[in-house]
């Protein structure tokens, strides 16, 4: 009778439910807690100072009727339209070239990648000076193209036009990282095959990329399209929702409403309407796309 190896290696296993105790605290204290004081708030009046005092469902018929919040959804549903329409074929061109090996390549993705190291508000901040209609980078564009004016951020268009800019100047960078590890992945021997039977760059880019980066598009997409609904700082510090309500999306006008009206209560519920809101979005999306029947595009090969 043989005896047991001594030194064969332990079985592995699933690690025991102790793992999970430190991100299940987590999860609890600065996620479900926080949520479930929110909705409790979005039932009563409360200016951040006394006691809130239950008021039933008065935020959600205000919320209901209220044209300013309509309008911000609207922005909200622009802004997340233009980002992701603008975003993805940048980010996803980018990408596969960055998966290249190109002479420089290293160099030139790193100096591209700077701007998804630094806070959005020093962007934000930057970017107001550049867009200053007297001392700024615009000042001096208007005077080289005799434009009448410079002030960019002071027109509704060009300030909503100037918060879809800076978020793809930050965004696309980190997108870009998606589809370059994406890229990366597609076997070698797929263009190698594609080249024996005369298929082009172009060719090559539509028959075999594309669909090889199909799961990294819905993982994009879904990340831009939950991270649009919920920007907040980059408008909080560029426009100030301005001008007028021109670019006051719905997480603007939820701060507007809770630390600047001191509105909490109504606040609280326009704050529970957006969680609810990003959430469906993000499952619808996860469904039409099949996200979690997710496979391996090599898969069989």
């Amino acid at each position: 009778m043989k005896g047991k190896p001594t030194n064969a290696l332990p079985r592995a296993g699933r690690p025991g439910l102790a793992w999970a105790i430190p991100g299940v605290l987590f999860f609890l204290f600065f996620a479900i807690i926080p949520m479930a004081l929110v909705g409790y708030l979005s039932f009563t009046e409360w200016d951040g100072l006394g006691a809130p005092t239950w008021n039933g469902g008065a935020n959600w018929s205000q919320l209901w009727n209220d044209s300013t919040m309509r309008q911000a959804i609207g922005l909200s549903v622009l802004l997340t339209a233009l980002t992701w329409l603008l975003q993805t074929p940048i980010a996803l061109l980018l990408g596969v070239w960055a998966a290249g090996k190109q002479r420089n390549r290293a160099i030139l993705s790193a100096i591209f990648f700077l701007p998804l190291l630094a806070s959005s508000v020093a962007l934000a901040l930057i970017w107001r000076t550049l867009l200053n209609p007297n001392l700024g980078l615009a000042a001096d564009v208007a005077r080289w193209f005799n434009l009448e004016s410079a002030d960019v951020l002071g027109n509704p268009r060009g300030a909503f036009l100037a918060i879809v800019f800076v978020a793809a100047w930050q965004f696309v960078p980190f997108h870009t990282l998606l589809y370059q590890g994406g890229a990366r992945q597609i076997p070698r021997s797929l263009y190698d095959a594609a080249s024996i039977d005369g298929a082009g760059t172009v060719r090559q880019f539509f028959a075999i990329t594309l669909p090889q980066l199909r799961n990294t598009i819905i993982t994009s997409s879904i990340l831009m399209v939950v991270g649009a609904l919920t920007f907040f700082d980059t408008v909080l510090v560029l426009t100030g929702g301005g001008p007028g309500h021109a670019t006051a999306i719905v997480p603007y006008y939820m701060y507007e409403t809770g630390f600047q009206a001191f509105n909490l209560g109504y606040a609280s519920a326009i704050a529970a309407t957006l969680v609810v809101v990003a959430t469906a979005v993000s499952l619808l999306l996860v469904r039409l796309t099949g996200f979690t029947k997710m496979r391996s595009t090599r898969e069989g090969m």
